[in-house]
């Protein structure tokens, strides 16, 4: 016990007290002198290898630490940049992001060059998407990252091949160390650069390629090169240009001024590539195809259809004759944009002339355009008329776009006319040889639809018996066809005669097939069983001999006029006529025998009729554009 207290501090012992005792050989000036020369040797070799190493060396591991991470030429601070970031990034590998993103900063405009532009060159900086992520340093490295890739894939992404044929060369197909401890020259982690491109896919911000026009304003994916490439499949399979996307904002930007030259040029490219294919196509041959995205409006959304069309009110109970759109067999038609062919129409007069099949037509494009418009309010009859079979004409004023759809009521083009027999009592003939009375009131228009046909089939006119009349002479007997032909010759005559062709497009919409079965319109003719259109071909009917003079005429005419040839595709819908749904409240001789009383000749609303309208506003798109270039030329 007293030798303890004899040895024991006075003070009380320490830790450094107690090491300094056990190791005094360290108090000697010569071993101290020893270790602060072998300290500053190793410091000087360590220096010397760290700025001059060789690629010689027997030891690629102790190289690799100190080897430049990127290929370059710069100045002798570059240099040293970049070997010092080799070090740092070896004892620190999770900050090699931000230290690539300090020497980027630095970095010449040649070497800028070298990298993969992600972003619109029209943008100064990343979206703000980017720039409100969190971690904002790991973003803004994106760029010198690329050029660094290292990629497990033996093809180059379409992202990074599409940008710059550099990416290629600097990629490297080896996988990164798992543990990653070592980063190898030009490589970092891929994971981590991925992971930023799918934020750019998700927030579609970026362009894989800037230098291409038509990649412009997509995701970093793949996209074609032109709206004609773009496919869309349908509900029902069928593949053909982008109808809900692609071709709607194509077409909707014609309209819009594009602050973004570059979108402008793409639209531009895309509603062209649009035109062509609409005029390398026959718009007539094809097939009508289920789509639930149809009707173009609400079935019962528009008050301005009449009773007699309007089967939604009146009781139909199938939905299937408003779910089928129109499909050509060599294209596909965009679907009808009613904001867009309004503007189209601005300042304009459009103008239907004829029976009560254009009236059909007539209404079904005020639905569709009223549809669009966002206070209908400013929509409106030109009188102030809701029901549209009692006067002669009607026009519909949209008031926004200063323009106007209008009716005339003319179902034989030809005029309706009253001659005194004998007897002094008045007789109806059909006067051949002039145009009706109205024709000086749309003769002006911009764009005028006719059609006549259906009147032609009645008893009057099929019999043709002291009916028809020329001059002062009418015929006790003319054959019917004959007595069209000199119609629409008489037709053809007043529009070569009155229609200015540098500012009226002429339109002539063909004869729309009826679907009686057990007997005509007048003798108990019936079709309110059918539910499907037609869909073998051999039970379509002959092609009306009526069509065939009326396209005879319109070749021997000079003016200009698009022939809407719908006859064969409204053979197949004889599912879609209102048959016994024509109206609410019946007589009571129509409430004993409702099955005489059927209407096979005219259209459901929405139906059919839809689809003539989709077909006039792709022959707008195409003679208005071809309009406007004639314009320009010189």
């Amino acid at each position: 016990m007293a030798d303890i207290a004899k040895y024991a501090p006075i003070n009380g012992g320490t830790l450094i007290s107690d090491f300094k005792a056990h190791f005094s050989i360290f108090r000697t000036k010569r071993t101290v002198a020893l270790a602060y020369a072998f300290v500053f040797v190793f410091i000087a070799i360590t220096i010397f290898l760290a700025f001059s190493p060789s690629s010689n060396s027997s030891s690629p591991w102790f190289t690799n630490i100190f080897s430049t991470t990127t290929a370059t030429t710069s100045p002798i601070d570059d240099s040293y940049r970049s070997h010092f970031s080799s070090i740092f990034s070896y004892f620190f590998p999770n900050s090699s992001s931000s230290t690539s993103q300090s020497h980027n900063s630095s970095t010449t405009d040649t070497s800028r060059s070298q990298n993969i532009d992600f972003f619109p060159p029209n943008l100064s900086k990343p979206p703000s998407v980017l720039e409100n992520q969190t971690n904002t340093h790991k973003v803004e490295a994106l760029n010198p990252l690329v050029n660094q890739t290292a990629s497990n894939n033996t093809n180059p992404s379409p992202e990074l091949s599409k940008g710059s044929p550099d990416v290629s060369n600097q990629t490297q197909n080896k996988q990164l160390d798992p543990k990653g401890e070592v980063l190898q020259q030009n490589q970092t982690q891929t994971e981590e650069f991925q992971g930023r491109v799918q934020v750019l896919k998700a927030n579609q911000s970026t362009n894989a390629a800037t230098n291409s026009p038509e990649t412009t304003n997509t995701t970093v994916a793949s996209s074609p090169k032109s709206a004609s490439e773009m496919k869309n499949v349908t509900a029902n399979g069928d593949k053909g240009i982008a109808e809900n996307g692609a071709v709607k904002n194509l077409t909707s930007s014609l309209m819009k001024k594009q602050n973004n030259g570059t979108d402008t040029a793409k639209a531009k490219q895309g509603i062209d590539d649009l035109i062509k294919s609409l005029m390398n196509c026959n718009l007539f041959d094809g097939n009508w195809v289920r789509d639930h995205s149809y009707p173009l409006y609400k079935p019962g959304s528009c008050s301005l259809i009449d009773e007699q069309f309007n089967c939604f009110l009146n009781g139909r109970p199938d939905n299937g004759y408003y779910k089928l759109k129109w499909k050509p067999k060599g294209c596909t038609l965009p679907r009808l944009d009613g904001s867009h062919m309004l503007e189209l129409l601005r300042g304009k007069r459009l103008v239907f002339v004829g029976d009560s099949l254009n009236r059909n037509m007539w209404e079904s494009l005020i639905c569709i355009l009223r549809n669009s418009v966002k206070d209908q309010k400013k929509v409106y009859e030109e009188f102030g008329r809701h029901h549209f079979r009692t006067e002669a004409s009607y026009s519909f004023i949209f008031e926004d776009y200063k323009c106007t759809v209008e009716f005339f009521v003319s179902p034989f083009l030809v005029q309706e006319w009253e001659l005194a027999d004998r007897n002094g009592t008045k007789k109806e003939t059909l006067r051949l040889d002039l145009v009706s009375r109205s024709a000086d009131k749309y003769k002006n228009a911009d764009i005028i639809v006719f059609n006549t046909g259906h009147w032609w089939t009645h008893e009057k006119t099929s019999k043709g018996k002291d009916y028809y009349q020329e001059g002062s002479h009418v015929y006790g007997e003319l054959n019917v066809l004959e007595a069209f032909r000199k119609a629409i010759t008489t037709w053809g005559r007043w529009v070569d005669a009155n229609i200015n062709q540098t500012k009226t497009l002429v339109f002539f919409r063909g004869y729309s097939a009826s679907h009686f079965s057990g007997g005509q319109w007048n003798s108990g003719g019936q079709c309110d069983h059918e539910t499907e259109p037609i869909k073998n071909e051999t039970y379509l009917s002959q092609y009306p001999p009526k069509m065939t003079v009326v396209e005879k005429v319109l070749k021997g005419i000079k003016t200009p006029v698009t022939y809407l040839n719908i006859t064969r595709m409204t053979d197949y819908r004889k599912d879609g006529h209102p048959s016994m749904y024509r109206k609410q409240h019946m007589s009571d001789e129509e409430r004993r025998s409702p099955l005489s009383f059927q209407d096979c000749s005219h259209w459901c609303l929405p139906g059919v009729p839809d689809a003539w309208n989709e077909i006039l506003y792709a022959e707008l798109l195409v003679k208005l554009n071809q309009k406007q270039q004639s314009q320009k030329r010189p």
